[in-house]
């Protein structure tokens, strides 16, 4: 399951783009947090702290501010155009009894004999919509493909999810599939020669001509 950490977090009184420039340059990330029918507070928190927790796989935060703490979700990052830092956060509050309705990405473990067997593996879904408490949320939605044949098809209804999960997705929705190799095409046959006609003899012409004389 998803790990909840903590993170101190300040709250922003200066506002812009300049501003946000530096919060950055200190080692802080600029951020929001909302929802609860509550206003929205900008904040900010450790850049190293929240890159360490993303990295970890958490995606419930506590948030600390003073005394107080709230538990929150992150919601959406903004990354720079390299996608090495994180440029601004969102935050939306939670509580422990509330069911969230979030992505999840799929993972894929085993190795399918029918690929051994020379078949082609397709991923049709890399995330899953689901449905559940907060301390329920799955790092990933593991899907075993160890006994995936060539023809052989998984769909989203025939996955074994974690208890207090559900899917969101088409039940019927393709998530992996083993399909046969394409078959090479055959070489194009020749173009059958073509009969040449014998060549009129110049010299024979004349000595025929000569004879009907």
């Amino acid at each position: 399951m998803a790990e909840s950490v903590v993170l101190v977090a300040q709250e922003r009184r200066e506002h812009g783009t300049r501003a946000a420039r530096r919060l950055r340059r200190s080692g802080s990330v600029p951020g929001v947090v909302y929802g609860h029918q509550e206003a929205t507070v900008a904040i900010a928190v450790s850049g190293d702290e929240l890159s360490r927790a993303i990295r970890h796989g958490a995606r419930i935060i506590d948030l600390k501010q003073g005394e107080a703490v709230q538990r929150a979700l992150i919601k959406e990052l903004q990354w720079d155009p390299l996608g090495h830092d994180i440029l601004h956060v969102d935050f939306t509050r939670i509580s422990k009894d509330e069911k969230l309705e979030l992505p999840v990405r799929i993972e894929l473990r085993g190795t399918s004999p029918g690929v051994t067997g020379g078949g082609i593996l397709g991923q049709s879904l890399h995330e899953l919509t689901i449905e559940c408490l907060p301390d329920s949320i799955p790092n990933s939605i593991r899907v075993s493909i160890g006994n995936l044949q060539i023809g052989d098809v998984i769909h989203v209804r025939d996955l074994t999810l974690p208890p207090g999960v559900t899917v969101k997705d088409d039940p019927d929705a393709v998530v992996v599939q083993v399909t046969a190799p394409l078959a090479e095409p055959e070489p194009a046959a020749a173009p059958a020669a073509a009969e040449t006609a014998e060549p009129e003899v110049i010299g024979r012409v004349k000595e025929e001509e000569k004879a009907e004389e």
